[in-house]
């Protein structure tokens, strides 16, 4: 599945292959949609991804259905952490429904993709599987629907309501932070939500502040 060590900010298969050595091989199956639109027979893509060919290939024509259409990844590094960063995202989308900016959020979308992208190539992997399945694809599932616990908590924490549901994004972050941290690579988004949840720091506050900085190029 998809997620970062919280200490550490190691992919899951980095995990597993420090445990278990190359005794197995290991695969990631990821990418668009809830179990809510799929019982609905709503048809989605998603992406296995691993470092295994023959494994890659093997889990795609299993799995690969009228209702699942399954790509096969050639980024293992780009997947796992595009994956993983998508409830990131999807913290920060809630949290601007909860501010009521929800003009911002194509901007958020195209700036956490690229902000993605630049850790992914920083990581050792392809800076475009973040505009894939595993990440951007994943945007609309995390970004608006009501079954995302992670733009439901985001929006629940500006509005200072309790939200039971777990939000994975939130040990996410803390991973993402380490590794950023790792690679000496700026994170924007990421370090505004990391001050909101773990600083206390009012969210309006952070990311006007994002607005304040120094003009760039786009790309």
């Amino acid at each position: 599945m998809k997620g970062l060590e919280t200490k550490t900010g190691k992919r899951l298969t980095e995990i597993v292959t420090e445990e278990l050595g190359n005794q197995v091989s290991t695969a990631v199956f990821v990418g668009p949609g809830h179990v809510q639109s799929l019982t609905e027979k709503s048809p989605t893509c998603m992406l296995v991804d691993s470092d295994s060919e023959e494994t890659r290939e093997k889990i795609a024509n299993l799995l690969n259905s009228n209702l699942i259409r399954v790509y096969k990844g050639c980024d293992l590094i780009g997947t796992e952490i595009g994956a993983a960063t998508k409830n990131i995202i999807g913290l920060a989308a809630g949290m601007l429904d909860g501010l009521n900016f929800k003009g911002s959020k194509g901007a958020l979308m195209a700036r956490g993709t690229y902000e993605i992208s630049q850790l992914i190539e920083a990581a050792g992997g392809d800076k475009m599987s973040a505009y894939g399945l595993a990440h951007l694809g994943d945007y609309e599932a995390t970004l608006f629907s009501k079954f995302s616990h992670n733009r439901l908590y985001g929006e629940s924490f500006v509005l200072n309501k309790t939200m039971a549901k777990h939000a994975e994004g939130i040990e996410t972050l803390k991973a993402t932070m380490q590794l950023a941290q790792r690679l000496n690579i700026d994170l924007p988004i990421c370090e505004a939500l990391s001050q909101i949840l773990f600083a206390k720091k009012a969210p309006k506050e952070a990311f006007l502040d994002i607005f304040n900085r120094p003009t760039k190029d786009e790309f």
